[in-house]
């Protein structure tokens, strides 16, 4: 994600990086041409305008195509926002319980506060399609790292990799029924977030919709300099530039940010929000634990 001064009107005014300008450049520059076909066409062979008042009924429409389309996908970002603020409260929460109740014992408390802090990087590679506990799986146990990796759904690993801590500080008398029941509800918050993630990922607008619009603006688009001709002359091809580039942004912005959860300039920042995460719990452990006690196990 890229970071600006909302207030600047001048400061990312030529900037191209993160806009979607590549992304229709091809597209608008194909309308201009094809009015400028159109503008010579008409003035050089034989008149071809029209009259605008259907293009300007059509425009409104389309209008209100493009903003419905904009405004579903800006609330899936901000639903995976929020989903993501909810891993990072739940990480939280999960390692300022561990803490309060495990604070004697290190060996127990040192591998849930880990596997939480992996818990963000395994969620982050799942949704973009790979697999990895991050920078943590350095601090954990080769063989469960392994095993975690080779799960079919790595977040829900970790998850019952933690939730087998609990179990076994339980059984061991360092932890009551109750408790592991409350702590363990973070965890299965944990999970309620990243599924909420991948119902965002794997359910895109509906097919119809998409082609419908997509349809419906190139016709527009290549319709339009019939409309202008006769009222703007050589200057339609000006305006169907401005007019398409608006236009073709508005609908690629939706396409920018239906899906937040990549590595495009303007999805969320899932490196940033996990390192976060990891740099909060790290310091838990350095809050709670003895210097003297990190040597001790992390798996035991």
């Amino acid at each position: 994600m890229i970071e600006y001064d909302s207030h600047s009107w001048t400061q990312h005014f030529l900037d191209i990086k993160g806009t979607v300008v590549r992304q229709i450049f091809w597209r608008v520059m194909l309308v201009v041409a094809w009015s400028g076909v159109v503008v010579a066409f008409h003035f050089y062979v034989r008149p071809v305008g029209v009259p605008s008042t259907v293009h300007t009924l059509i425009g409104v429409a389309l209008g209100l195509l493009l903003v419905f389309r904009t405004n579903v996908s800006y609330e899936r970002f901000w639903e995976g926002r929020k989903l993501w603020g909810g891993i990072v409260n739940e990480s939280r929460n999960l390692a300022r319980a561990s803490a309060a109740f495990l604070r004697d014992r290190p060996d127990r408390l040192r591998p849930i506060i880990l596997w939480t802090a992996a818990f963000a990087y395994a969620s982050m590679n799942s949704l973009r399609g790979g697999r990895s506990l991050g920078p943590v799986a350095s601090r954990l146990p080769k063989d469960e790292v392994a095993d975690a990796l080779s799960a079919q759904h790595i977040p829900s690993a970790v998850a019952r990799r933690i939730t087998e801590l609990l179990v076994k500080a339980r059984t061991d008398g360092q932890l009551t029924d109750y408790v592991v029941v409350n702590i363990d509800g973070n965890v299965q918050l944990l999970l309620d977030n990243i599924g909420g993630c991948e119902r965002i990922q794997k359910t895109p607008l509906p097919f119809a919709y998409v082609v419908h619009l997509r349809r419906a603006l190139i016709l527009y688009c290549l319709t339009l300099p019939f409309a202008l001709v006769e009222t703007y002359g050589w200057s339609t091809i000006l305006d169907t530039l401005l007019i398409c580039y608006v236009l073709f942004g508005i609908e690629e912005i939706g396409v920018e940010i239906e899906n937040p959860f990549g590595e495009d300039d303007n999805d969320l920042p899932l490196e940033q929000i996990c390192a976060t995460i990891e740099q909060n719990l790290l310091g838990v452990i350095e809050e709670v634990i003895p210097t003297q006690a990190l040597g001790k196990g992390a798996g035991a």
